[in-house]
């Protein structure tokens, strides 16, 4: 592939993709004539639009940049799509958004996170800490970083974090000086086939670590003893065994202090301003890097405290004495544990109503009894239809398939129309939204609907 100093112009199809879109900023922000399609418009791709970046909505030829140097494409872009084809059939350079990664990051100084789940927050974490510090990077996100409003952060260090993803085998594009690895559950089977074929895939992402670097993991993950030799370090937030843990945490209205233990070291009082529990663990594995790259003690629980999050993860929407809403991205089952457990723990006593929309049809056939199980501990669960991304529909796949195994009393699946009506017309204490499909359109709408009752 080419290196950045010959590209003019780049085309994006499929822009308005999350970390399709960082990518974009990252070009256009060096002056590069960028410009791109995608499905439909969104509040990102406006977005994009106002920094500069033309973008049409219709699959036609006549519309394309045919002077483009590269053509950056996402898989969620139908074989069929007659701008793929010509730019495949003329000849240009067509690859793949890691591809591009891979070639931006290759002579950086990179921090690479990885899981099937907790990665966007905390590489967001990891990138807001270097920048509030003032040590400086570039971030390629895969979420919207609240304190920024954006995906994408640049800085004249030489230093990158970037989500490292799963998805495709994309992160073995990668090339970390630090990687985290936050989980390894089961998911995209429909890429992997087993779950050992997934779990080998990490084993290689480790080994992919450049010498001298450092592999930052969550101990209790399987087959942990496999990943890569070289320099590794575990943290748990509940396991003084790990070399990482924290110690006297304590909750008010929403936010937790805990106290960071790091080999010998320990930085007390750490304010994280962000629900779940998990979120802890994330800012765990962040805090080690900040240790590494030698940041102050003081800048970082400065940076932690002062963290939005990211948008759609553990986000709230409303927070008053008598309702909360939270929205989270969560589309697998230990993400939505840990999201609802998380909720139900910070709000005591306050009756939890989870909506969730399924994603992907191969996602809730290889994990429904998972969903399932998880959904069964809120109060109240409502399913919308499974969301289909770039799929097809699956023969006996719908969310009945995950509604009939599950076994808490007040259950139902309702379309997005009946489900404007439901909030209408029902109390809820504790609202949570959940899904990575287009259930992000009705929070607004819904949150709007409480305010006002």
């Amino acid at each position: 592939m080419r290196d950045i100093k010959d590209i003019s112009s780049v085309y994006f199809l499929g822009a308005g993709g999350i970390g399709m879109s960082a990518l974009a900023r990252f070009f256009n922000g060096r002056g590069i004539k960028v410009s791109g399609y995608d499905k439909t418009p969104t509040v990102l791709t406006k977005k994009l639009e106002a920094e500069g970046i033309a973008i049409h909505y219709e699959d036609n030829v006549s519309l394309i940049d045919k002077d483009a140097s590269i053509v950056v494409y996402t898989p969620a872009v139908p074989k069929t799509h007659s701008e793929l084809n010509y730019y495949i059939d003329n000849n240009y350079e067509v690859v793949k958004r890691s591809d591009v990664l891979g070639m931006i990051t290759k002579s950086s100084f990179n921090i690479c996170v990885a899981g099937t789940h907790g990665k966007t927050t905390t590489s967001a974490m990891v990138a807001h800490i270097l920048t509030h510090s003032g040590f400086g990077c570039n971030a390629f996100l895969g979420g919207i970083a609240s304190n920024y409003e954006t995906n994408f952060l640049s800085s004249e260090k030489n230093v990158s974090v970037a989500e490292a993803d799963e998805y495709d085998r994309s992160f073995l594009k990668l090339d970390p000086d630090i990687a985290i690895i936050t989980a390894m559950d089961a998911d995209h089977l429909d890429i992997y086939g087993t779950e050992k074929n997934m779990q080998d895939a990490f084993i290689e992402f480790s080994s992919k670590i450049k010498p001298g670097g450092l592999l930052i993991v969550k101990k209790g993950l399987q087959r942990i003893n496999e990943f890569a030799a070289g320099e590794k370090l575990l943290y748990a937030f509940d396991d003084e065994t790990a070399d990482m843990f924290v110690k006297n945490i304590r909750m008010d209205h929403g936010s937790y202090f805990f106290d960071v233990h790091i080999k010998d070291e320990v930085i007390k009082e750490v304010e994280l301003n962000m629900g779940g529990l998990h979120n802890i663990e994330n800012a765990l594995a962040a805090i080690t890097v900040a240790k590494r790259l030698k940041i102050e003690d003081e800048k970082i629980k400065a940076a932690v405290s002062s963290f939005k999050g990211v948008k759609r993860r553990f986000e709230y929407i409303l927070k008053t004495k008598e309702r909360v809403m939270i929205d989270d991205y969560a589309h697998h089952p230990e993400e939505l544990r840990a999201l609802i457990n998380g909720a139900k723990a910070l709000f005591p006593g306050k009756k939890a109503t989870v909506i969730f929309q399924p994603h992907l049809f191969s996602r809730t056939n290889d994990l429904a009894d998972g969903f399932a199980e998880v959904l069964s501990i809120a109060d109240e669960t409502i399913l919308l239809p499974i969301y289909p991304a770039r799929e097809l529909p699956m023969a006996g796949v719908t969310s009945k398939l995950v509604l009939d195994k599950m076994t808490n009393a007040k259950k139902s699946i309702l379309e997005k129309e009946e489900l404007i009506e439901w909030i209408k017309n029902n109390e809820v204490e504790l609202l949570i939204t959940a899904g990575a499909g287009d259930i992000d359109t009705l929070v607004d709408p819904i949150a709007e609907i409480i305010k006002n009752k």
